[in-house]
């Protein structure tokens, strides 16, 4: 791998910008996620590519920090409009410029959030998503692509922890949840583990408290945005733990307020129910830093 992104310059930021979809900078893991994609969809996998590559020459054009174009944090939120865009309709030319058009802004705006060091994970792909589906669906109308319109008959198995996988990134084939789980795993396996976890607990308690359809939970659509807030708070302390179960409550509660009102979720649930617990978990550090500092005064003292 190393040899051949010395060759091909772009290559390694491409892949670790990929990668970066689940916050691994890892370039291996972003060519497994690749490849998981144009197991999907080719069209998706092209979008992919040519988002993320869009995204990664926007930031060098704009001369962003190079350290922070090679770790990847210009290709994800790209990547994701690029895979977005094709899942939701058909391939015509206005997508595909669309696609450019959406990785360029999503860029920008993550640059904006970098600088002002404000983490807002997938934001940037969720909010110029939710604008070109506007466009797409209510300005200038483009048909649904075929694979919203196929059928699937899925068993009720828990098959659909990886599937939940495969949901961050419009997949929802079993095969393709494996290969992202393994892409995890290969870069930090205590956040693959906690993912999978997160994305069973996540499917129990959307078939618990009915706030998923069957198929949707079957699908893994109850459960990729657990995935992501597993792997942002995973680590090997009991802390870590709870971090990870409220990021996930919070996820699993902002979703179903969403769906209530038929809002497209996208990752908003995850980026919201994370940011919310980051919020609480500083509080919570802050707090117990104060009074760390009280007793060893008081002890002090006496």
């Amino acid at each position: 791998m190393k040899s051949l992104t010395q060759r091909i310059p772009l290559l390694d930021p491409l892949l670790k910008g990929i990668g970066q979809i689940m916050l691994q900078e890892n370039a291996w893991t972003g060519l497994l996620f690749l490849a998981g994609i144009f197991c999907g969809s080719v069209q998706m996998g092209v979008g992919a590519l040519l988002a993320t590559l869009s995204g990664t020459v926007t930031a060098k054009l704009l001369k962003y920090k190079e350290e922070e174009i090679a770790s990847g944090l210009y290709g994800f939120s790209a990547a994701l409009v690029g895979v977005a865009l094709p899942f939701y309709f058909q391939s015509v030319a206005i997508i595909w410029i669309a696609i450019v058009i959406g990785a360029i802004l999503a860029t920008i705006i993550q640059h904006f959030f970098i600088v002002k060091k404000i983490p807002v994970f997938t934001f940037p792909f969720v909010f110029i998503t939710w604008i070109l589906l506007y466009v797409f669906h209510q300005v200038y109308p483009v048909a649904p692509s075929d694979v919203l319109m196929m059928e699937t008959h899925l068993n009720q198995d828990f098959a659909h922890a990886l599937r939940g996988f495969g949901q961050v990134i419009f997949q929802g084939s079993t095969f393709a949840g494996l290969l992202f789980f393994i892409a995890v795993f290969i870069s930090s396996p205590i956040s693959a583990l906690y993912a999978m976890a997160a994305a069973v607990f996540a499917a129990m308690i959307s078939k618990c408290l009915s706030l998923n359809p069957e198929e949707s939970i079957a699908l893994g659509l109850g459960s990729y945005n657990a995935v992501l807030c597993a792997i942002v708070f995973a680590g090997t302390k009991v802390m870590d733990g709870f971090w990870v179960l409220l990021s996930v409550a919070l996820a699993l509660f902002i979703a179903w307020l969403m769906g209530k009102y038929d809002f497209t979720l996208l990752t908003f649930p995850f980026v919201a129910g994370t940011c919310l617990t980051l919020v609480i978990k500083n509080i919570h550090t802050n707090f117990f830093k104060i009074e760390t500092t009280a007793k060893t005064g008081a002890n002090q003292r006496h």
